[in-house]
C-alpha cells in the first residue's frame, strides 16, 4: 500500500509541476517518492521486487503522461493511448535499470548512472524513429522562463539535468532524516536553496544583460480560423488565397517586410512541378507585386508523382504498380521577380505523417497511418534545414514547420545556417481547446533562448505569437480567432553556445553511463541504500 501511494504521489508531483497549467516547483521533488520505492526493494531484497518496481514506476508514469498529454485523444484515441501507454513503459525501463544497476554498484554510481541513463532516454526520444520528446524534463520551465536564460549554453539537457540534481539531494536527504544529525539536516537543506536558487540567479543576470543589437523589421502572422477537419479540405486554394490577402490587407504598411501564413493552409494537393501554373499563386505573386517589400511564406501540401522505381524514396508511397508519388508538407517563400524557394517538413508526427519502422510494422500491420483529414500517406522529407532568403540581405528566414519547434539540437541548424529570424507555421487545432496548443506554443519559447531569434509564428487556429529573443510573448492572437497580428522583430546573427555545441549534456551523459554500467557489472562493491 505504502508503494502504491508512492507512486502515485510521483505522477502526481510531475504533472501539476508540467506547463501550461501547473507550476515547475514540484518537478524538483516529482522523482522523490519512487526513488524511496527503489530504496526500500534494495534494501528489503525479495524475489519479484524488479517487476513490482517496474509496476508501480509505469503507475506513476502513467498519470504523469496522460495529464500533461491526453489532449492527444482529440486528433486520434488510439494514438493517444499508444503514447501515453509505451511512453510511460519506457520511462519505467529506466528505472528498472537503475535498480539492476544499483544492486551492483556503490550508491554514488547507481545514482550518477540513474542521471546519466534518464538524459540517454530523453536523447533517444529526439532521434529514433518513435520520437516523442513531449515530456523531456528541460520543456517543465517554458512558462518560467526567467529561470532558464541559461539554456542558450546548455539546451533542454541543462533543465533535465538540474531536475535530476535537486531531486536525488532531496531524495538523500529524506531517506536519511532520521539518521541525520541537526547539523547534517540543515547542510543538506542549503544545498537544496542552493542547488535550486543559484540557476535563477544565474539566469536573471543573464536576462537582464542581454540587449537586442540587429536590425528590425516588420513581420505580420495570420491566423484564418480554418476548421481543420472539415472546412480545411473543402476550401479551394483560390478561396484560402483570397481570405489570406483580406486579412494581410488589414495590417500592411509599406514598412511590412514577412507575411506569415500556417502550415498547409493550401492543403489541396498541389503538383510540385505545377505550383508556379496554379492559380493561387498567381494570387501570391500579384499581391507581393503590388507590395515588392513584402516576403510571403506559406505552407503548401505538394504531391509530386514518380514513374521511375530508380527515382523512389524511403518515404515514397506506392499509388498503384509501377507509379509511387511524394507527399510533402512544405514552407514555401514567395518574393517579387525571384523564383519560390521551398523547404519540406523532416521532423514528422508518428503516426500521422511518418510509419516508424515501417519495413517491419507495415508488413504485420498494414496502413495503420492516422487519418486527420486530406491525403493519409508517409510525407517525403529533407536532410538539411534550408533558410529563405529575402528580398534584403539583412533578412534570413527559418521555415520551421510545427512539430519541428520541439527539437532542440534540430533547431540549431537553422541558425548555424544562417537564419537570423526563426518563423514556425502551424496547425494546432486537431487538439480543440487543450493543452496540446498552449504547450506548443510554450515550447517555442524555449528555442527562442536557446539560439537568441525572435519568433514569428503563425497558427491556422492558434495561437499565433511573436516571440522575443529571451522567448517573452511579446504579441498574440488568442485561439479560435481569426485575424493578423503585426509586431516588429530584432534579427540576430549571432550564435549561441549551445547553437554551437548542440546536445552536449546528452553525449556527455551516454559515456558515463556506458562507464558505470561496464563498472557495475566488472565490480560488486555495492553499499546498501
Amino acid at each position: 500500500m505504502k508503494q502504491s501511494l508512492l507512486a502515485l504521489l510521483t505522477g502526481i508531483l510531475l504533472a501539476i509541476g508540467w506547463p501550461t497549467y501547473g507550476f515547475p516547483l514540484f518537478i524538483f521533488v516529482g522523482f522523490v517518492p519512487l526513488l524511496l520505492i527503489v530504496s526500500h526493494y534494495l534494501n528489503h531484497p525479495r524475489k519479484h521486487n524488479g517487476w513490482r518496481l517496474l509496476l508501480f514506476s509505469y503507475s506513476g508514469f502513467i498519470i504523469w503522461n496522460y495529464f500533461t498529454t491526453n489532449w492527444l485523444r482529440f486528433a486520434d484515441v488510439f494514438g493517444a493511448s499508444f503514447a501515453i501507454l509505451v511512453n510511460s513503459l519506457l520511462m519505467s525501463l529506466v528505472i528498472l535499470i537503475y535498480f539492476k544497476v544499483a544492486k551492483r554498484t556503490t550508491v554514488a554510481r547507481s545514482l550518477t548512472f540513474l542521471v546519466a541513463c534518464w538524459l540517454c532516454f530523453e536523447k533517444l526520444h529526439l532521434g529514433w524513429e518513435f520520437s516523442w520528446p513531449w515530456l523531456n524534463l528541460g520543456n517543465a520551465f517554458s512558462e518560467q522562463i526567467s529561470w532558464i536564460q541559461w539554456y542558450e549554453y546548455t539546451g533542454t539537457f541543462g533543465g533535465s539535468l538540474w531536475v535530476w540534481i535537486v531531486n536525488i539531494v532531496v531524495f538523500l536527504l529524506v531517506r536519511d532524516f532520521k539518521l541525520f544529525t541537526q547539523k547534517t539536516k540543515i547542510k543538506y537543506a542549503i544545498s537544496i536553496v542552493m542547488l535550486f536558487l543559484v540557476p535563477i540567479v544565474i539566469s536573471v543576470l543573464i536576462g537582464n544583460s542581454y540587449k537586442d543589437e540587429g536590425e528590425t523589421f516588420e513581420v505580420i502572422a495570420l491566423q484564418p480560423n480554418i476548421d481543420p477537419y472539415n472546412e480545411k479540405y473543402s476550401l479551394t486554394n483560390d478561396a484560402i488565397a483570397d481570405l489570406l490577402i483580406k486579412l494581410s490587407n488589414k495590417e500592411i504598411s509599406s514598412n511590412t517586410s514577412v507575411i506569415l501564413a500556417p502550415e498547409t493552409v493550401f492543403a489541396d494537393n498541389v503538383r510540385l512541378n505545377q505550383f508556379n501554373d496554379s492559380g493561387f499563386k498567381y494570387k501570391l505573386d500579384d499581391f507581393v507585386s503590388s507590395n515588392p517589400n513584402v516576403n510571403w511564406l506559406t505552407g503548401v501540401s505538394f504531391i509530386q508523382f514518380i514513374y521511375d522505381k530508380n527515382k523512389v524514396k524511403p518515404k515514397s508511397n506506392q499509388l498503384r504498380e509501377q507509379v509511387w508519388y511524394d507527399d510533402y508538407n512544405s514552407a514555401v517563400l514567395i518574393k517579387s521577380s525571384a523564383e519560390p524557394q521551398l523547404y519540406h517538413k523532416s521532423k514528422l508526427v508518428v503516426g500521422v505523417e511518418d510509419l516508424p519502422y515501417q519495413f517491419v510494422l507495415k508488413p504485420l500491420l498494414g496502413d495503420v497511418m492516422i487519418d486527420l483529414g486530406g491525403t493519409v500517406a508517409m510525407k517525403t522529407t529533407q536532410n538539411y534545414r534550408s533558410v529563405f532568403s529575402t528580398n534584403t540581405n539583412d533578412l534570413k528566414l527559418a521555415p520551421i514547420i510545427c512539430y519541428e519547434s520541439v527539437y532542440g539540437e534540430f533547431v540549431t541548424e537553422y541558425s548555424r545556417n544562417g537564419a537570423n529570424l526563426f518563423t514556425i507555421i502551424t496547425n494546432d487545432a486537431w487538439w480543440g481547446e487543450t493543452e496540446g496548443h498552449r504547450q506548443h506554443l510554450s515550447y517555442a519559447r524555449l528555442r527562442a533562448i536557446e539560439n537568441r531569434r525572435y519568433i514569428a509564428r503563425s497558427a491556422n487556429t492558434g495561437i499565433s505569437a511573436i516571440i522575443n529573443a529571451k522567448g517573452d510573448i511579446v504579441a498574440s492572437l488568442p485561439y479560435n480567432s481569426q485575424g493578423a497580428l503585426k509586431s516588429d522583430v530584432v534579427t540576430n546573427t549571432k550564435l549561441t553556445f549551445y547553437a554551437i555545441a548542440g546536445d552536449y549534456i546528452a553525449r556527455i551523459a551516454m559515456f558515463v553511463a556506458i562507464l558505470v554500467f561496464l563498472i557495475a557489472i566488472f565490480r560488486k562493491n555495492r553499499v546498501k541504500l
